[in-house]
C-alpha cells in the first residue's frame, strides 16, 4: 500500500479529468431522464474502453516513450491524425469545461453582477497561473484532496438518497423511450464521453511520463497498472453514484435539467441538498465546483502537454517547442484561444461541442486500434505486452465503438 501511495499520479489525474462533464452532467441526466436502466451503457462503456487507456500507461512505463511517439513510429500519417483530433479539442473541449465550471462558481458564490464571460476569463487566468507555477507536482498533490472530498460527498449523498427511497413519480408520468432519435443521441453521447474520449489515452501517457521523471526509482509495471486501475475503478464507481442520485431524486418528477450552466449548477446542488439537508448546501456546492475545477486543471494541463509533444514530433528541427518556457506559453495561448471561442461563439457553443463530439466518436475506433498496434509493436518486449484476454477485450471495444460511430454518422448525416 505504501508503494502504491508513492506512485499515485496518472490514475488519479485520469479520475479527476474524467469526473467532470461526463459524470456531473451526463450521468446525472441519464438517471434523471431514463432511470436505473442507464447503468448498463455506463458500465459497458467503462469496461470496453478500459484497454485503450491501459495500453497508454503500459506503453509509456515499458518504453519510457509517450503514445504520441508510438503513433509516430507507426507512421507519420497517424501522428497527423492525432494532431487533427488535438486541434479540434483545443478549440472546443476546454471552452465547454470552463463554461460549466464558471456556472458552478457563480452558483456557489451567488455572483450575479458580472457575466459568465468575465468569470471564465478569471478562471482561465487563475488556473493558467497554477499550472505554470506548480506544474505536474502541484496538480498531483492538490487533486488527492479534491478527489477524496468528492468521493466522500458522493458516497454520503448516495447512501442518503437510497435510504430515503426514490421520489414518487407524478401521476401522468410516462417513461421516455430510449430507442428513438432523442434517446439514441443521448445514449451515444453518454457512451462516447464515458468515462472520457478515447484520445485522452494520449493524455494519460503524458502524465505517466511526467510521473516517471519525478521518481527516483522506477516502480514495477504491476504497481504502475494497479495505481491506474484504482483511478479507473473510482471513475466508473462515481459515474454510477451520479446516476443513482439523478434517478432517485428526479426520475419521474417531470423536472428537466437546464442546458444553461448557471441554472444547471443550481439544480444539481439543490438536488443533493434536498436529501441531505440545507446545512450541507455549502459542502456540496464546494464539492461540485471542485470537481469541475479539477477537470479544467487536468484537461488544460493535458492538452498543453500533448499539443507541445505533437508539434515537437511534427517539426523536430524547430527547437522552440523544447525550451523551458514552451509549456507556460502553451498554457496561456490555450487560455486565450478558448476564452475567445467562448466570447465570440457563445451562441454557437453547442455546434462547436457537436463538432468535437462527431470527430471524437468517428475517430475513437481508429485511436483504439492505434493504441493496440503501438503496445504490441517491437517497442514493447514480449513479456510486457498485454494478455490475450485484454487484446480480445480491445477488439470487442473497437467493434462496439465502430458500431456507435457508424450509427451516430447515420443519424447526423442522413
Amino acid at each position: 500500500m505504501k508503494k502504491l501511495l508513492q506512485i499515485v499520479g496518472p490514475g488519479l489525474l485520469f479520475a479527476s479529468m474524467a469526473i467532470g462533464t461526463s459524470h456531473l452532467v451526463l450521468s446525472t441526466k441519464a438517471g434523471a431522464q431514463y432511470g436505473w436502466v442507464m447503468i448498463i451503457p455506463i458500465v459497458l462503456a467503462n469496461i470496453l474502453k478500459y484497454p485503450f487507456f491501459e495500453f497508454g500507461v503500459r506503453y509509456t512505463h515499458v518504453t519510457e516513450k509517450t503514445l504520441i511517439e508510438g503513433y509516430q513510429n507507426l507512421g507519420r500519417k497517424y501522428l497527423w491524425l492525432y494532431a487533427f483530433i488535438t486541434v479540434v479539442s483545443v478549440f472546443t473541449i476546454l471552452a465547454a469545461l470552463y463554461v460549466v465550471t464558471a456556472g458552478l462558481f457563480m452558483n456557489l458564490f451567488k455572483v450575479s453582477n458580472v457575466g459568465i464571460n468575465t468569470v471564465t476569463l478569471a478562471l482561465f487566468a487563475f488556473i493558467s497561473l497554477l499550472l505554470i507555477i506548480g506544474r505536474y507536482r502541484f496538480l498531483e498533490v492538490s487533486l488527492k484532496f479534491v478527489v477524496s472530498i468528492l468521493f466522500l460527498a458522493l458516497i454520503t449523498t448516495t447512501i442518503v438518497v437510497i435510504h430515503k427511497g426514490q421520489v414518487v413519480p407524478i401521476a401522468d408520468f410516462e417513461a421516455p423511450k430510449i430507442f428513438n432519435e432523442v434517446g439514441v443521441l443521448f445514449l451515444i453521447g453518454l457512451v462516447g464521453w464515458m468515462p472520457t474520449a478515447v484520445e485522452a489515452s494520449g493524455w494519460v501517457s503524458m502524465w505517466s511520463m511526467e510521473k516517471l521523471k519525478s521518481l527516483s526509482e522506477k516502480p514495477s509495471l504491476t504497481a504502475t497498472l494497479n495505481e491506474f486501475n484504482l483511478g479507473y475503478f473510482l471513475t466508473a464507481l462515481l459515474a454510477v453514484f451520479f446516476l443513482i442520485i439523478g434517478w432517485m431524486t428526479l426520475y419521474g418528477t417531470g423536472t428537466e435539467l437546464s442546458g444553461n450552466a448557471v441554472l444547471f449548477a443550481d439544480q444539481v446542488v439543490g438536488m443533493f441538498t434536498l436529501h441531505i439537508g440545507s446545512w450541507a448546501y455549502i459542502l456540496i456546492a464546494v464539492a461540485a465546483f471542485a470537481t469541475m475545477f479539477s477537470t479544467c486543471m487536468t484537461a488544460h494541463d493535458a492538452v498543453s502537454r500533448v499539443s507541445l509533444d505533437v508539434l515537437a514530433k511534427l517539426y523536430p528541427t524547430y527547437k522552440g517547442f523544447t525550451i523551458k518556457s514552451a509549456f507556460a506559453i502553451t498554457v496561456v495561448l490555450l487560455a486565450v484561444i478558448n476564452w475567445m471561442v467562448i466570447a465570440l461563439f457563445s451562441g454557437n457553443m453547442a455546434n462547436l461541442v457537436a463538432l468535437a463530439t462527431f470527430v471524437s466518436f468517428v475517430m475513437a475506433p481508429l485511436i483504439g486500434w492505434m493504441n493496440l498496434r503501438t503496445v504490441t509493436s517491437d517497442d514493447v518486449q514480449a513479456r510486457y505486452k498485454p494478455s490475450s484476454a485484454l487484446r480480445i477485450l480491445a477488439y470487442v471495444g473497437m467493434i462496439f465503438l465502430a458500431a456507435f460511430a457508424l450509427y451516430y454518422c447515420w443519424i447526423i448525416l442522413i
